[in-house]
């Protein structure tokens, strides 16, 4: 007979300690169960967050894909574009993984925009090729005159018929034809062969302001443009929504009120903008991207290889590793048309020899010192404008980025004044100045401060 004190007594590990056992309630072993009950809260516990981690992602997501929808797809230029591939350029073989967009600004006074004036039809404000390296090391942007005397190719109408094939200003082709008429306007001018477009209106521009939290600009006077609606003190301050558009788009109150000069503004406006984008980070918080996608995404007219969320972030992205100070602003070398100092021509060949670094992917420098673009005094456009074209086509000999060999050579008399080219125009950015280097314009980039300096 076996007797009670013969009864081996229970492991440790027993039955009565598994993590089934709620009561805890074993002698001689008070810390026992304590263990088990607490794995089974933190695997709750993770579960939970795991959960709520993978919720917020649906819900983010979800929100992005509806973006989507904003955008509004291009295929009327697509197509028009498709029946002229046979007379557009193609692209170099080198460059095939650079890129070529055509930035529109939209002067559009239909819908939203009404309240900027009479609707008479649509035109361009503004048009920026940008050019983005194959290896996103570099970008470059490109202000194309609004003025600039062209030949525009006959293009579709709204109504199906054919336009005449003619000479006129730039920003007759967007209302001619609209983005294809654009398009293969600057193909034919340039020879670069433009892979996607788009197009942008005054709600969407001022939305993607206030999106980054406003954009810093530095005026070295005072500025009251009462045609604009603009008010501004001297210095370095921050502009919202309705004051940058009046900033970008008021040209009487500042220098000599030129288009020229406006452009310059505008780049040294939108170099800010890159710097403020690549510098808080957006595009890794999606707090602060989805403000900025659904800004850029609500007036927005894309061709089919950018009317995506995915396909614009991916574009957003491959950019946010580009150096600040690689990303540049310039206007195309103009002077006075010969036959109307009030119209621009090129000035060559030192734009010929930017398209050709364009076309292959070569990297284009800008010369340091007149890159604000933001000042608001009186006198000729040099002294107010930092844009390549101030003062009449100035284009610096190539040197070292962000610095001129020779200083800038006078091409032609200030804007709107008809002056005459200079002699040595025709060699004062060409690169055999300096073998090494690329062709150097005054411009600005993203990585100056705005109040001066690179």
């Amino acid at each position: 007979m076996t007797t009670t004190a013969d009864t081996p007594a229970p492991p440790e590990d027993s039955a009565a300690d598994t993590e089934g056992s709620d009561d805890g309630a074993i002698s001689g072993a008070p810390d026992g169960p304590k263990r088990p009950r607490r794995r089974r809260i933190l695997r709750h516990v993770a579960l939970a967050t795991s959960l709520l981690l993978l919720a917020s992602a649906g819900v983010a997501w979800y929100g992005f894909q509806r973006l989507d929808s904003n955008i509004r797809t291009d295929d009327a230029t697509a197509d028009e574009l498709l029946r002229h591939e046979d007379d557009r350029p193609q692209q170099v073989a080198e460059a095939k993984e650079a890129l070529n967009i055509l930035l529109i600004g939209s002067d559009d006074r239909s819908g939203g925009n009404s309240k900027y004036g009479r609707a008479e039809g649509r035109r361009s404000d503004s048009t920026i090729l940008l050019h983005v390296a194959a290896d996103r090391g570099s970008a470059t942007a490109v202000s194309i005159p609004r003025d600039l005397m062209v030949d525009i190719p006959s293009c579709t109408a709204d109504d199906g018929t054919a336009t005449a094939a003619q000479k006129a200003q730039f920003n007759w082709a967007f209302q001619f034809g609209g983005a294809a008429c654009t398009i293969l306007t600057l193909e034919q001018l340039t020879g670069i062969r433009i892979d996607d477009h788009l197009i942008v209106d005054f709600t969407g521009f001022k939305e993607m302001v206030d999106a980054v939290e406003g954009v810093e600009v530095c005026l070295t006077e005072p500025v009251t443009d009462k045609e604009a609606k603009l008010d501004l003190p001297a210095g370095r301050q921050t502009l919202y929504g309705e004051d940058a558009l009046a900033y970008v788009r008021a040209r009487h109150g500042f220098g000599n009120g030129s288009d020229t000069e406006r452009m310059g503004r505008q780049q040294a406006f939108l170099a800010s903008l890159v710097q403020k984008v690549q510098s808080n980070g957006v595009l890794l918080n999606p707090a602060r991207l989805f403000p900025l996608a659904s800004a850029a995404t609500s007036s927005l007219t894309a061709s089919g290889g950018l009317d995506s969320i995915g396909e614009l972030y991916e574009l957003a992205s491959g950019l946010r590793s580009t150096p600040t100070e690689n990303f540049v602003f310039l206007t195309v070398p103009r002077e006075p048309y010969a036959l109307n100092a009030n119209r621009d021509q090129l000035v060559q060949p030192a734009a010929d020899e930017l398209f050709e670094a364009l076309r292959n992917d070569e990297p284009v420098e800008v010369a340091a010192g007149k890159d604000s673009g933001e000042k608001s005094g009186e006198g000729t456009p040099e002294a107010g404008n930092g844009s390549p074209s101030a003062g009449g086509g100035h284009v610096r000999a190539a040197g070292p980025f962000g610095s001129a060999a020779d200083g800038p050579v006078q091409q032609a008399g200030s804007a709107r004044t008809g002056g005459s080219a200079s002699p040595s125009a025709s060699a004062s950015a060409s690169p055999s100045a300096s073998p090494s280097s690329s062709p150097s314009f005054d411009g600005t980039t993203a990585g100056r401060d705005v109040c001066g300096g690179k």
